[in-house]
């Protein structure tokens, strides 16, 4: 593979981790729990376009719809079983696992445990001398960034990112000013889940959806936010997109398997000497 394509799949793997990444760390950094069904919420995103391909309805149709799909369900969840976790961390985890599995199963039952292909919105490539990359890829790219910067705006710019704030820093202040601190907690959890379907439903025509397709991204994500540090919005991209470039990058030098061990002894150590993450906690 030239340079080129390979820069733009390292870009677009990349890309997908820093969805999924960032809408874990959000999660993680509110309320203080890591949801082991997020994962789960990235298969619902793919499984939605499919459905979508599957009734004739456009692809990029479902992919619109995706992260608004996971979004209610992750509401619903929240609202129904997830918020009775959030004093106790460890049972928090044990319940997201549990649900993590009722989903995965539920979707192998519907898919029959086969794996599917889903066509792109954008087919062809664009040519650069000698190189050609994919349309689809690049589009995935262009989008992450996008969405970003939206994030960042709808972070630091808007009334919610403020409550988000400070039901970060103080929960207990927050409510004494007014703030339903358990809506922001709903929200926040829509909206972290929202992320994993939009990345879901953006990966699924480069990969075969399968009911155990959200599993690597799982845990791959939460290596992503012990690096990049809780609470930090900078250092959830940067460790998504440290672990989702290492990840894309070393299975073309070394074999697999030894390569997502790498990706773990890597994370180890710079948790091991910057435990506070890449970048120093994100306050604004």
């Amino acid at each position: 593979m030239s340079a080129v394509p390979f820069f733009f799949d390292l870009l677009a793997y990349s890309a997908i981790f820093v969805l999924v990444g960032l809408g874990l760390g959000v999660i993680a950094s509110m309320m203080g729990i890591f949801n082991f069904a997020h994962g789960e919420f990235v298969l619902l995103g793919a499984y939605t376009v499919y459905v979508f391909q599957l009734n004739g309805i456009p692809t990029w149709a479902g992919m619109v719809a995706a992260p608004f799909v996971v979004a209610l369900i992750g509401l619903l969840l929240e609202r129904i079983a997830i918020r009775r976790f959030y004093r106790a961390p460890i049972a928090a985890m044990l319940g997201t696992y549990a649900i993590a599995l009722a989903l995965r199963e539920a979707v192998r039952a519907l898919l029959g445990g086969r794996f599917y292909s889903v066509e792109a919105p954008l087919v062809g490539s664009f040519v650069f001398g000698e190189a050609s990359v994919s349309q689809w890829r690049t589009a995935v790219i262009l989008i992450t960034a996008l969405v970003m910067v939206l994030c960042w705006l709808l972070l630091t710019r808007t009334r919610f990112g403020l409550q988000m704030r400070a039901s970060l820093e103080n929960a207990a202040l927050a409510r004494s000013s007014g703030i339903s601190v358990d809506r922001v907690y709903a929200t926040t959890f829509a909206f972290g889940s929202g992320l994993a379907g939009l990345a879901g439903g953006l990966m699924v025509p480069m990969y075969s959806i399968s009911a155990d397709m959200g599993v690597p991204f799982l845990i791959k994500s939460f290596l992503a936010v012990m690096l990049g540090g809780m609470g930090s919005f900078e250092g959830s991209i940067a460790g998504a997109a440290l672990v989702g470039a290492t990840s894309a990058a070393l299975p073309w030098v070394i074999k697999p398997v030894v390569a997502d061990l790498l990706v773990f002894v890597i994370a180890i150590i710079i948790v091991k000497f910057r435990p506070e993450g890449l970048l120093s906690k994100w306050r604004r």
